[in-house]
């Protein structure tokens, strides 16, 4: 029996026969290869591989990364050239300070999402202050096409997930015409690629097993991580919420408003869905949210006016690097 497994149903319309080889074996560090073949070979492949071996002890070279993924274009976006993808997905990564972080996120992720042949692109949506982007500005250069030129534009606010996720939403739509929406923290990597980064009838939960948590779901209703909603599911729900500022809370908020709505959660199975998180110590300015626990008790209040219809920011930039879209955005502040 083939220890390579087909291709989820419903990912892609072929157009011709693949004909590159089917490759078997594990997505590895970036310097190793695998049953003699290059990195490089095994990330043209189509064919998915199934069970991943994701470890963090290697550094990231981005530059490698882009070398050895030559089909993606500019600000992170990929369609595959041998079919017609069903769905176009935008990836939106809510960000401050993780860059380390979001180097393995891009080294992993590239080759698996091609591999599922998806029409896609990358947002990264960073929490910085104006200020910070105008003493920026004054002290130094950024290099156009640079692949990694991260300014010191960083936010001291509390950070704000679940209305980075938001504007990540609003900004990709003035892009493409995305239908398709997975939101994934940087430090969550898939290890298995059957887990498709895809929209189903039902908002998805991508994150089920992860081994911060031992494998395991750590509630039922646990909709963290990565998850993914059509446009018209999320829209549904007027988006995530605004006002849950530090840590905690808001995928709650969101589980909350998907069963208002009449929603369920789908999910992979805990084989499938196994993913490995980058260890850290916790961000400053995200402490735990001392409010978030009153305001998921009023979510069906709330929802309806707090989330897409009363979202406020400014866009201080928007970079396109080879792997990635960066867009720096002041969210303001929990008092203003």
């Amino acid at each position: 029996m083939s220890n390579v497994p087909a291709t989820p149903r419903g990912t892609a319309r072929l157009k011709s026969p693949n004909s590159q080889p089917a490759l078997t074996g594990e997505v590895l560090r970036p310097s190793d290869r695998v049953g003699g073949l290059p990195l490089e070979l095994l990330q043209q492949a189509h064919a998915l591989v199934g069970a991943l071996r994701v470890e963090f002890s290697q550094p990231v070279n981005l530059e490698e990364v882009a070398r050895i993924n030559p089909e993606i274009k500019a600000g992170g976006r990929f369609a595959p050239k041998d079919c017609i993808a069903l769905q176009k997905v935008a990836i939106i990564i809510p960000f401050r300070n993780r860059e380390e972080h979001l180097k393995y996120w891009l080294y992993y992720l590239h080759p698996i999402l091609q591999r599922q042949q998806l029409d896609y692109g990358v947002y990264v949506i960073n929490q910085g202050l104006a200020e910070d982007q105008e003493r920026a500005a004054e002290n130094q250069t950024l290099t156009p096409g640079a692949i990694l030129c991260f300014a010191n534009q960083d936010g001291e606010e509390e950070f704000n997930r679940a209305k980075l996720l938001n504007i990540g939403f609003a900004e990709a739509l003035k892009e493409y015409d995305y239908d398709c929406f997975v939101f994934s923290d940087v430090d969550l990597i898939p290890m298995d690629d059957r887990n498709t980064y895809k929209c189903y009838s039902q908002p998805r939960h991508l994150s089920v097993s992860m081994d911060k948590f031992g494998f395991r779901l750590p509630y039922n209703q646990y909709f963290g991580g990565v998850s993914a909603l059509s446009k018209e599911q999320f829209t549904k729900i007027n988006g995530f919420p605004n006002n849950y500022w530090g840590w905690g809370g808001e995928d709650d908020d969101i589980y909350n408003r998907l069963v208002f709505k009449g929603m369920g959660i789908s999910r992979p199975d805990a084989v499938i869905g196994k993913c490995r998180m980058i260890r850290h110590t916790r961000d400053r300015k995200n402490e735990p949210n001392p409010e978030r626990f009153d305001r998921i008790a009023h979510t069906r209040e709330t929802m309806n006016s707090d989330g897409l219809n009363t979202l406020s920011y400014k866009v201080l930039r928007t970079d396109k690097y080879p792997l990635y879209t960066k867009i720096t955005v002041d969210i303001g502040s929990p008092n203003s």
